[in-house]
């Protein structure tokens, strides 16, 4: 077991160190960029970077599958990932919409029903309560939807994404080592796209050479998920995605309002960005205090710390 836990942490770190830069030349030549919008000469950067997180994840897995007795939970949360990857892909490519990717998630995430154990939540001052089968099939499926989603809007400056990304699922292996040191097989599929994603964060972090596009937010996002559920960490998984969660509230106020439809700012002669408005998260401080996209990042890298922190504590 400590073995398999040393390869989930090194192999997919190294294998994903190395090859990403053959990736991000590979990615050029073939056209694959897209505009960096917080650069004054606007570079063109490639996309798409999360196709190698969920590739070399998958790889590890089999070279895995050679030399350990895998749990059965591997290729489940394998598969999910894998699907959840592809509609990260297809949205890159087409953009289906809204509905439709929460409707193929929802769905999705249904082979992860039978790594749930329980149907109940521990609520913090309340108590334990016992919510039944809806547990898992209505509970559970739209928790991962809703947070790889809320990954894939909390996004837009070099490395927010995937660096907020870590601080969670950091914290939950914290968390899981401290309180459910038994359980630790069920995570072999989860530590090791947490370790590719750690080796390509060297690269997406600001100035970012790749982005992971949303087939990264996505897949890493129903990596964080998947690892709340699998663990039953529901509130305290609610609690350090807090964050997130604010920046949707702000992103549907903005739409009720009815405001431009902005996606991106602008950066001024002394290199701090001009943001259209304050909804959303990212934008609420240069909004009203010239920042540069760096220093926004870290804010915003600190929030969800915070938050990861009081999350960590809370128990059940």
């Amino acid at each position: 077991m400590n073995l398999m836990f040393v390869y989930s942490l090194i192999v997919p770190f190294t294998i994903t160190l190395i090859t990403t830069p053959y990736f991000i030349r590979k990615f050029k030549e073939s056209g694959l960029v897209v505009a960096d919008y917080y650069k004054k000469n606007k570079p063109m950067v490639p996309e798409k970077g999360g196709l190698i997180i969920l590739l070399i994840t998958l790889v590890s897995i089999s070279i895995a599958s050679l030399f350990f007795d895998l749990p059965h939970s591997t290729f489940i949360i394998a598969t999910v990932l894998t699907l959840f990857g592809l509609t990260g892909l297809l949205d890159d490519l087409i953009n289906i919409g809204r509905p439709s990717k929460m409707i193929m998630l929802y769905f999705f995430s249904f082979p992860l029903i039978p790594l749930i154990s329980t149907n109940a939540v521990n609520f913090p001052l309340i108590g334990t309560i016992d919510v039944g089968i809806f547990y898992a099939v209505i509970i559970i499926p739209i928790y991962v939807m809703v947070t790889a989603n809320l990954v894939n809007m909390h996004s837009g400056f070099n490395g927010l994404s995937s660096g907020l990304s870590l601080i969670i699922l950091v914290t939950l292996l914290a968390k899981s080592i401290t309180e459910n040191p038994d359980q630790m097989d069920n995570l072999f599929a989860i530590i090791c796209m947490m370790s590719a994603t750690l080796a390509f964060f060297w690269y997406n972090k600001y100035t970012s050479k790749m982005f992971w596009g949303n087939i990264g937010a996505l897949t890493v996002g129903s990596l964080i998920g998947i690892f709340i559920a699998v663990q039953g960490f529901l509130i305290s998984g609610f609690v350090m995605l807090i964050p997130h969660i604010i920046n949707f509230i702000m992103y549907v106020y903005w739409r009720i309002k009815k405001l431009p439809p902005d996606k991106f700012g602008k950066i001024r002669y002394d290199g701090t960005i001009e943001v259209p408005n304050q909804l959303t998260l990212k934008w609420f401080l240069p909004y009203y205090k010239r920042m540069t996209e760096k220093q926004a990042t870290y804010f915003m890298y600190l929030l969800t710390t915070l938050f990861c922190i009081f999350g960590f504590f809370i128990p059940g």
